[in-house]
C-alpha cells in the first residue's frame, strides 16, 4: 500500500496468543483469570437498562475513577481510565516520547511495547537482562546513556513472573530522568508476604506511572478496562489532551465499577491463583522443567533433556491444551503456562506425564 508511513509499512504486528471458542479447549496461553468475575459484575450486567447506551458515557468514567481512588487510598486526579491497559502503553508514548525519541525496555519483554514504539516511530533501546532473569547490576548507567525519554518495565515480569522491589523501582526513578511506566498488570497475584504496593512511590514521584489492569485479577480480559496511577501532573495531559473521547463505553464503566468494588471476591480468587500456581510448579518440577519462581498468573518453564518446546507446544495443542511457545531468543527452549483451575492444570500435568515419564520407562 503506497500511502502507509514508511515506519508502518515495514514494521510486524503485534502477535497474540491463540483465541478459541471451544469449552473443550483447555487454555493456559494468553494469562486469563480462570475464574468468573465477580457476582456483582454479573448483577450490574443484568441491571443495565439499553435505553441508557443512547447517551455518551461519563467522558473520564468518573464513577469509576472515585471508586479506584477509594480502592488506593489516593484522589481520583491521579487515575486515569483507559480502554484495557495496552492503550494506557499508547498514550504514555503519543504523550511522552516523540517520533525519533528512545524508548527503553528489557530483553525480553512483553512484545507489545516493540510494535507500539514501531507505530510512534521511537527508537528502542533494549536491555539485556541477566542469565537469572534479574536487571543488569549497571541497569540505571545503560538507561542513562540511551537518553530514553521512557523507560517501560513490566513487574511482574512477563514473560518470567519475576518481581522487582519498590526499593529497586524507587532507585530507578530517582535516577532516570525520563519517564518510568511500571506495568503492573499482574501485580494483584504477588504473594501477600512481599507487601508490594508501588502506589505511594508512583504518586511521590513526578515521573512515575503504574498501568493497572481489570483484565487479569478481576476477570474482565473481554472487557478491555484499564486504568493509569499515578501523580496529578503525569495523568493531566493524557487525561485531557491525548486520550481519545470516550475511550471506555458506559458498558464496560459500570462494570469496571463494580469489579473493582468487589475487592474481597477479588482477593479471595487472587489467593486461589498464589496457591494453585505453586502446585504447578511442584508438579513441573517433579517432571524435571526448570520453573522460574513467579510471582504472576503464569509460570515460565524450561523442558527437560535439550527436549523442543516448539514440538511439544504443538502436541498439547493437538491434544486441545492450549500454551504459550515463543520463537525468540532465550525462550525457544520454554514454555509459558498460564495458571489454571486444579483440573485445567491436572489435566496439562496428565498429558507432561505421558510424554516425559511413560516415554522413559
Amino acid at each position: 500500500m503506497p500511502f502507509q508511513r514508511k515506519n508502518i509499512a515495514t514494521m510486524g504486528g503485534y502477535v497474540p496468543g491463540e483465541q478459541v471458542d471451544n469449552d473443550d479447549v483447555i487454555k493456559l496461553n494468553t494469562n486469563e483469570n480462570p475464574y468468573p468475575p465477580s457476582p456483582e459484575v454479573a448483577a450490574r450486567l443484568k441491571g443495565i437498562n439499553s435505553a441508557s447506551l443512547r447517551r455518551y458515557p461519563s467522558p473520564t468514567a468518573e464513577p469509576f475513577r472515585e471508586s479506584a481512588a477509594r480502592c488506593h487510598g489516593i484522589a481520583a486526579e491521579n487515575i486515569v481510565p483507559t480502554n484495557g491497559g495496552d492503550e494506557l502503553l499508547r498514550l504514555v508514548l503519543t504523550t511522552f516520547a516523540g517520533p525519533g525519541e528512545t524508548v527503553a525496555v528489557t530483553r525480553p519483554t512483553y512484545s507489545l511495547y516493540r510494535v507500539l514504539t514501531e507505530i510512534q516511530d521511537n527508537k528502542l533501546h533494549e536491555i539485556t537482562l541477566e542469565d537469572t532473569w534479574d536487571l543488569p547490576k549497571e541497569f540505571i548507567q545503560q538507561l542513562s546513556v540511551s537518553n530514553a525519554k521512557v523507560c517501560i518495565l513490566v513487574n511482574p515480569h512477563a514473560p518470567t513472573g519475576k518481581l522487582l522491589s519498590v526499593e529497586a523501582l524507587t532507585e530507578i526513578a530517582s535516577n532516570f530522568d525520563g519517564l518510568l511506566l511500571v506495568d503492573e498488570a499482574y501485580v494483584d497475584f504477588v504473594d501477600l508476604a512481599r507487601k508490594h504496593d508501588a502506589v505511594p512511590m508512583a504518586i511521590e514521584h513526578n515521573n512515575v506511572l503504574l498501568l493497572r489492569t481489570l483484565s487479569k485479577g478481576y476477570s474482565l480480559a473481554g472487557l478491555r478496562f484499564g486504568y493509569g496511577i499515578g501523580s496529578a501532573e503525569l495523568i493531566s495531559p493524557i487525561l485531557y489532551k491525548t486520550r481519545d473521547s470516550y475511550n471506555t463505553d458506559y458498558i464496560a464503566q459500570q462494570l469496571a465499577d463494580a469489579a473493582i468494588q468487589s475487592r474481597d471476591y477479588a482477593r479471595a480468587i487472587w489467593q486461589k491463583v498464589r496457591e494453585d500456581r505453586e502446585l504447578l510448579a511442584d508438579a513441573l518440577t517433579k517432571l524435571n522443567f526448570a520453573v522460574t519462581p513467579s510471582q504472576a498468573n503464569f509460570l515460565l518453564a524450561k523442558l527437560p533433556d535439550g527436549r523442543s518446546a516448539e514440538s511439544l507446544y504443538l502436541q498439547l495443542r493437538s491434544e486441545n491444551i492450549l500454551v504459550r511457545f515463543f520463537d525468540q531468543e532465550r525462550l525457544r527452549d520454554k514454555l509459558r503456562i498460564s495458571v489454571g483451575t486444579p483440573s485445567e492444570n491436572a489435566a496439562l500435568i496428565a498429558a507432561l506425564t505421558a510424554k516425559f515419564v511413560c516415554t522413559t520407562e
